[in-house]
């Protein structure tokens, strides 16, 4: 009796333990979570494409700026930029505010942006968007 209770507190252990393991990051379904939080708090402004309005709202699709920083990409998601910024040889002075968003929106979002349009990005996980923070 004894062996059998060790036995199933054992698999009880063991399958708990395997149920905390660590997915892999699914980058594909965060560009598609991404999509959803593009169009609540981007699109107005960066348009359905990423096009942007040219002198007024820089353009995400095939953006040199965009793809040159992806830790300033998060930081400015979060908390906004103001001033000069040269997008793809064109300048631009205006404001972005920032967003409430959470670690996985943050990371979904720019996850989106960096891989669509022409753009092609390494992953932005929800951890490195929380460190980010942490840092700024």
């Amino acid at each position: 009796m004894k062996k059998i209770i060790v036995i199933i507190c054992i698999s009880v252990l063991t399958l708990s333990l395997l149920s905390f393991q660590k997915q892999p990051f699914d980058l594909k379904a965060s560009i598609a979570r991404g999509n959803e939080v593009y169009i609540a708090y981007c699109v107005s402004c960066h348009m359905d494409a990423g096009q942007g309005i040219e002198g007024i709202y820089p353009p995400l699709a095939k953006s040199d700026y965009l793809m040159a920083d992806k830790k300033r990409a998060v930081l400015q998601v979060l908390h906004g930029v103001s001033g000069e910024i040269v997008v793809n040889g064109k300048t631009y002075n205006g404001e972005m505010a920032g967003f409430d968003l959470t670690d996985e929106e943050a990371s979904d979002v720019v996850n989106y942006i960096r891989n669509s349009w022409g753009n092609k990005g390494e992953a932005i996980k929800p951890e490195e968007v929380k460190a980010l923070r942490v840092k700024n």
